[in-house]
């Protein structure tokens, strides 16, 4: 399917415009289905590590049981999602709603095993902003680590919500308007952050589904997480200057707008 049918887009260009008109885009193939399995294969390893932390990949409150497993620190586990969170097809992504003053907020995982259920409905901008959500500011890029479907759990959306303003907007049974982004393992789902959602439910008997969510907002914004604190000092010396300052690892100023003013108004002297 195309873009003009509500489906996949057929490439990066018709990807950013569907973004842009419809909040959201499927971008297929970013990975071949080998890739993806590798990449599926580093995320259980990292989840068996992060259990080694000491951290609990079943968030209470989050999910309803432990049939969703939830991993963190992804940046510090393993180099290939380093790799991942700047590939140049999300970051074109990202930059086409958001603009080049961006941070990575945060990089999260989520393996969806027959038996998880739903979590409550959100938006991803409504958790660090206050309403009136008038302009995005925040976006989700999705790996597809498999196939994603409604069966195994895919992500609901209620399609035109990022229109949304404020919650009293989202009108009744906006549960009711849910709907699966679906696609094939080795795609990207990019989602705006004011795009009302939620987890599925995995009501296959034995299909595990696994996504990876890298979070990306407006430089301004806090972002989800202390990568001065999640990431290992070794990591950190690893990482080129762009890297840290999309992490926010450097001392730096929001100059995106006071620049070009003070500029122009220098200019007039």
């Amino acid at each position: 399917m195309t873009a003009e049918t509500g489906g996949e887009a057929t490439g990066l260009e018709a990807a950013r415009t569907q973004l842009l008109e419809q909040g959201w885009a499927v971008l297929p193939d970013v990975l071949s289905a080998a890739q993806a399995a590798k990449v599926l294969d580093r995320l259980r390893a990292a989840a068996e590590a992060y259990r080694r932390r000491g951290h609990d990949t079943h968030i209470r409150g989050l999910d309803p049981n432990e049939a969703n497993v939830r991993v963190f620190e992804l940046l510090d586990l393993d180099p290939v999602f380093r790799d991942l969170i700047r590939r140049p097809e999300a970051m074109n992504l990202v930059s086409a709603l958001l603009g080049p003053d961006i941070l990575i907020s945060n990089f999260t995982a989520n393996i969806a095993r027959p038996g998880s259920a739903s979590m409550s409905l959100h938006s991803d901008q409504a958790l660090v902003v206050p309403e009136p959500w008038l302009e995005p500011w925040s976006i989700n890029i999705i790996w597809c680590l498999t196939d994603v479907r409604f069966e195994n759990g895919a992500t609901l959306f209620i399609p035109g919500s990022h229109k949304v303003t404020r919650l009293a907007e989202l009108g009744p049974d906006p549960g009711g308007r849910l709907t699966p982004f679906e696609a094939r393992a080795g795609s990207i789902i990019a989602m705006d952050g004011r795009v009302w959602h939620t987890s599925g439910a995995n009501i296959t008997a034995n299909e595990e589904q696994a996504l990876l969510f890298g979070y990306y907002s407006r430089a301004f914004l806090r972002p989800q997480a202390n990568w001065n604190v999640i990431l290992a000092p070794e990591v950190q010396a690893g990482l080129d200057p762009e890297f840290r300052r999309l992490l926010g690892l450097e001392a730096s100023a929001n100059l995106t707008l006071a620049g070009p003013l003070l500029a122009a108004d220098l200019g007039k002297r």
